[in-house]
């Protein structure tokens, strides 16, 4: 490794906190969310929520834990 070059290990909460609403359950326990800004994301259950049982239902709002890379998925981390 040249040493002008950092090592440099991506920290795991480089995460986007946002929040959202459930539209749709989808298979393979997935939901259609739609986020405060407009956008339609995929999101699926913490660890967590599945092992407390959290049931979720179209028109709960949540908080999803996205990562910068993809915008498209995210993880549902809390249930309002």
């Amino acid at each position: 490794m040249a040493e002008n070059q950092p090592n440099v290990i991506a920290s795991s909460k480089d995460v986007l906190e946002l929040r959202g609403r459930i539209e749709e359950l989808l298979p393979s326990a997935k939901f259609k969310i739609k986020l405060d800004d407009g956008h339609t994301i995929i999101g699926y259950l913490a660890g967590k929520m599945r092992m407390n049982k959290i049931h979720l239902l179209p028109g709960d709002f949540v908080k999803v834990e996205m990562t910068p890379y993809d915008l498209t998925k995210g993880r549902i981390v809390y249930r309002f």
